[in-house]
């Protein structure tokens, strides 16, 4: 990675990762299309899954006492067994129409969440925990971008939005260790070019993490709500632009 392309890289894992900070997802949604310019989509998905591990564990600890942690054990088993249906189906489905699905139902989420705010901690049978669970499973493998999937089923769940902002980094730190097995598994991992990239540019993930944090204390809850459902719309929008382009 030259100069000029590690800062313009770092630059863009800077944006996504304050993002992050500010609401607990979103990084993949900035970073992967703007890094698909200079890299093949199968090394960048890889490298971002990498670089979520270490930033959703940091994000994790600096809000350990907003996570609800039942919320995370309910969708594990499930996201696995999604993580390899996505193995088994990532060589052999055309990304369009999965990629489709899941942006009209992100849009949908995130319009619901601008509408004026309803009593959450919904009460939903185990089979649509296991559904969501398998979904965030299967599409962290295929496209590394789980993050409005998570958002919208905890958005079902949760009323506060800094209690969401905290839950959902952790249990996407769950989706990408299940996902980067699976690509080990399918040998898409490039260790040694892919550590060499983690480690120029942990720094940018680190500093994104802290600026996204600061920010997201001064901003009241129901902005904060706006601000997540806001971005689950325009996750959606580029995700259909991404299918269709």
């Amino acid at each position: 990675m030259g100069e000029l392309s590690l800062y313009s890289a770092g630059a863009t894992i800077l944006a996504g990762y304050v993002v992050f900070g500010v609401t607990g997802f979103g990084s993949a949604l900035v970073i992967v299309p703007l890094l698909t310019w200079t890299l093949p989509l199968d090394q960048v998905v890889p490298l971002v899954l990498l670089l979520d591990m270490p930033a959703t564990v940091m994000h994790a600890a600096m809000n350990l006492r907003l996570v609800r942690w039942p919320e995370v054990r309910a969708l594990g088993f499930a996201m696995a067994a999604g993580a390899i249906l996505g193995a088994l189906l990532a060589q052999q489905l055309p990304a369009q129409w999965p990629i489709v699905f899941l942006g009209c139902y992100v849009v949908w989420a995130g319009v619901s969440g601008l509408r004026p705010a309803k009593n959450a901690n919904e009460q939903v049978s185990s089979a649509a925990g296991s559904t969501a669970g398998l979904l965030i499973g299967l599409v962290e493998l295929m496209f590394g971008a789980a993050g409005p999937l998570v958002v919208a089923w905890l958005s079902r769940r949760l009323n506060d939005a800094h209690v969401l902002r905290a839950t959902a980094p952790v249990i996407i730190f769950c989706s990408a260790s299940f996902a980067l097995a699976g690509r080990g598994v399918m040998g898409q991992l490039n260790v040694d070019e892919l550590l060499h990239r983690w480690v120029l540019l942990m720094p940018f993930v680190i500093g994104g993490i802290v600026i996204g944090n600061r920010m997201a204390r001064r901003i009241d809850e129901s902005a904060l709500r706006r601000w997540i459902a806001s971005l689950l719309v325009l996750s959606g929008l580029s995700l259909l632009g991404q299918a269709f382009l």
